[in-house]
Formats: C-alpha cells, sequence, structure tokens
C-alpha cells in the first residue's frame, strides 16, 4: 500500500508523514530531500546549479537511501554520508528548486523513488508530485496545504531551533517564489490530484492531521 502525500513548501508533509508513518508501522520516504540532498551536493561540490547535464549526472551517480535508526527519526544520506541536518540550511532552501526543475534530475529521481516501492513494503511517501507522477495509483492520495503566513512561521520556528538567524518576512517571501516556481514548471509542476483528498493544516495540530488521513485510510 502507498499512501501519497503532496502539497507546498512547509504545509506541514514532512510531519505529518513521518507520524503518519510510526502510526501504521509503514516505511517512510521524504521526496523532497532526496532533491535537497542533491542540491547540498552541488553546492558542498561548488557546482553551477545552472549546470543541467552536470546535475543530471549527479543524480544519476548519487547513492541516497533512508534508514531509521534506534533513536527512531528518519535520516537520509548521500553517498553515504548522513545529510539530515545539512540540507535544511538556508542555501540549500534558496537553491533546491533551480535544481528540481532540471528534468533530467526530476527524470532520475523518479526511478529512484518508485525503486523503493520494489522491496514491497507499504509506504508514506511525500512530496511535489507523488499522486500525480510518481505514484499515481496510490491507494490514498493527500493533498496538505497553509497559509503562505503560517507556513512562513513554521518554517522560521524551525530554522532558529537549528540556530540559524533569519527574518520571517524573508522566508515568506522565498515560499511564495517557491510556489511560483514549483507550480509553473514544465516537468512534473506542482498540483493537486484530481482523486487527492484536501486537508488545511493551518491551524489543526500534527495529530489531528493524522488522524484524518488515518479516517480517510
Amino acid at each position: 500500500m502507498i499512501i501519497a502525500i503532496d502539497g507546498p513548501a512547509a504545509s506541514g508533509k514532512s510531519t505529518v508523514a513521518k507520524a503518519v508513518a510510526r502510526r501504521l508501522g509503514f516505511d517512510y520516504i521524504d521526496t523532497g530531500s532526496m532533491y535537497r540532498a542533491l542540491t547540498w551536493k552541488a553546492l558542498h561540490l561548488k557546482i553551477d546549479i545552472s549546470d543541467e547535464k552536470r546535475l543530471t549526472l549527479f543524480a544519476e551517480t548519487s547513492r541516497i537511501k533512508f534508514l531509521r535508526p534506534e533513536d527512531d527519526e528518519f535520516r537520509i544520506f548521500i553517498d553515504e554520508k548522513d545529510v539530515t541536518e545539512e540540507i535544511r540550511s538556508p542555501e540549500v532552501s534558496g537553491a533546491v528548486s533551480a535544481v528540481s526543475k532540471v528534468p533530467g534530475v526530476r527524470g532520475e529521481m523518479v526511478k529512484k523513488q518508485r525503486g523503493f516501492r520494489n522491496a514491497g513494503k507499504s509506504l508514506v511517501v511525500e512530496g511535489r508530485d507523488i499522486g500525480t507522477v510518481v505514484f499515481p495509483d496510490a491507494e490514498l492520495k493527500i493533498y496538505l496545504t497553509a497559509s503562505a503566513e503560517e507556513r512562513a512561521r513554521r518554517r522560521h520556528k524551525e530554522l532558529v531551533e537549528k540556530g540559524y538567524e533569519v527574518k520571517i518576512e524573508m522566508i515568506e517571501r522565498d515560499i511564495l517564489a517557491r510556489d511560483r516556481l514549483d507550480s509553473t514548471r514544465e516537468t512534473s509542476p506542482l498540483m493537486r490530484a484530481p482523486d487527492a483528498v484536501t486537508i488545511d493544516t493551518t491551524e489543526k495540530s500534527v495529530d489531528r492531521v493524522v488522524d484524518e488521513i488515518i479516517n480517510h485510510l
């Protein structure tokens, strides 16, 4: 079984998807973090993120995997390096849309994402094109959304807790710009699948949203 959870940046996808996976005992795949990991690698190696051929080659050759160690926190690795924390930096956030819109990168990432299904386990998969492109046959499709103000507040809180000094106004501006880029790109744009259930998370707790998803399931 596959539960597909899509939605714009900071709509609560990761937090909710992890909680649903824990509740059901499913494996969890954060496709957005895969693009972030590739972006981190490009920035770390000082690769021009406008070099689409190089980025596509990176996507083809990079080894990306998820682990859930004893502390019960989901971790992402690229080429055996744990980059779970690094990929949430403002630098990566500012560059990931440019990387993820590259058709060659998206094609390779979709192959990797579909490959997780071959393990035969039930999955909670979250991203921006899961219910429309990656797993259009998912048994349950959820589209999470929230107001731009609420999404900026969440992201600001997350970054401050990690030690970054950022202004909430700048974060909201970046989120709105990311929305435009994600929803207008030619390859796999962000959109709600026709058969997806829309849940506005603006004034809802994580537990309430998880309960709604379980009820729909």
